[in-house]
């Protein structure tokens, strides 16, 4: 018998019993890693996000946004 998860319940399966630091390693192997981990970061990300009270989530979009502001976009390949 197979079992099929979706990818969010694949990512928290996957770190659901890792402690802090395993966690901090994970993220930090994803960031600026292979493109493969962003659906994993995305994941968390939505987790935290839902947690959040509305006042948290306008810091962290005004954050997002003032970080925008700072970079250049890539040229998209295709």
């Amino acid at each position: 018998m197979s079992i099929l998860l979706d990818l969010r319940q694949a990512v928290i399966h996957k770190v659901h019993n890792q402690d802090e630091g395993e966690l901090r390693s994970m993220i930090e192997g994803s960031v600026d890693g292979p493109e493969a981990a962003l659906p994993g970061l995305g994941v968390m990300f939505e987790m935290v996000w839902k947690d959040m009270d509305a006042s948290q989530q306008d810091n962290l979009v005004s954050t997002i946004h003032d970080q925008l502001k700072n970079i250049t976009p890539g040229k998209l390949q295709g």
